[in-house]
């Protein structure tokens, strides 16, 4: 036995270098334990602890912080109001990427390649730039969507754009297309093409094979896009503060202000631990439909 001892550590050492096992993530996962995991846990620590001039008073440990904001109006408004601009941006994302991951698989050579660098060119710009171009296009009589309008005389005075929720579905849309697209280009891509021929020579329309066979087939992926751009919806503060004005607030606009703006850590951690929490809830149930959703169609067919 004390011979097999030194051959075990030697095989450990060699399962180390040689990457086996889970050693190849121990990086990653320190890396994202100490700058991820750690300053999360601390920020949302601070909601349940009394702070007095930055620093944390020993033995103060309450709820009473989160009873406050659980029992405050606003908070319920604004965490409505987080929840259907990110419902309403998953929907209207979803109902624009669609047809463009569809036109890339079936594309071939040079089109599929200016499809997939039209989709992933926006996300090497930073989506502070892109909502800055939005206040330039949806600004006020100088904007250029108004002064094209005006100029054509299709409206005779400048439309309100800026600083409305249209303006924040637009933004929240434009941005985060590119999560949605990218799943559907993967799933669509490598689909199996021999169902749609057989639902064809069975004598279906290539529209009823589109909506009962391709459709069904992206479920997984159409689900996965959604959860993906709901949850950075849900939390994303630039576009609701930049395209909604300083009065539009959400619950991210919100977590920002108090942190940030007003320097009460203390609101700030319990608002913040209120938006992950309700962003975990609401993408585990996206999953947990998109999954039933998926089991039902392998069911029927």
């Amino acid at each position: 036995m004390a011979a097999d001892a030194p051959k075990h550590r030697t095989s450990g050492w060699r399962r180390i270098l040689h990457g086996r096992g889970i050693w190849p993530a121990v990086p990653a996962l320190v890396f994202l334990f100490v700058f991820l995991v750690l300053p999360m846990a601390t920020l949302l620590a601070f909601g349940f602890v009394t702070i007095d001039r930055g620093r944390v008073v020993d033995g103060t440990f309450t709820l009473e912080n989160l009873w406050k904001a659980l029992n405050d109006d606003l908070v319920w408004r604004l965490m409505w109001r987080s929840f259907w601009v990110a419902a309403l941006s998953s929907v209207f994302t979803l109902f624009l990427a669609y047809p463009v991951a569809y036109l890339f698989a079936e594309s071939r050579g040079l089109w599929r390649a200016l499809v997939l660098v039209a989709v992933v060119s926006p996300l090497l710009t930073s989506a502070l730039v892109r909502a800055y171009a939005w206040l330039v296009i949806l600004g006020g009589r100088r904007g250029i969507l108004n002064q094209t309008l005006i100029s054509l005389g299709v409206v005779d005075q400048p439309l309100r754009l800026l600083n409305t929720d249209w303006a924040v579905l637009i933004g929240m849309t434009q941005i985060h297309l590119p999560f949605m697209i990218l799943p559907l280009l993967a799933v669509l891509a490598e689909r199996d093409r021999r169902l749609e021929e057989a639902s064809l020579n069975l004598g279906a329309s290539r529209t009823g094979t589109f909506f009962r066979v391709v459709v069904p087939m992206s479920v997984p992926a159409i689900f996965a896009g959604l959860a993906l751009v709901f949850a950075v919806s849900y939390t994303n503060f630039i576009v609701p503060q930049l395209l909604g004005g300083g009065a539009y607030a959400t619950l991210a606009v919100q977590v920002y202000e108090q942190t940030i703006v007003v320097l009460d850590w203390t609101r700030g951690a319990v608002l913040a631990t209120i938006l992950l929490s309700t962003c975990f809830a609401f993408v585990l149930a996206i999953v947990a439909a998109g999954n039933r959703l998926a089991r039902w169609n392998e069911a029927a067919a």
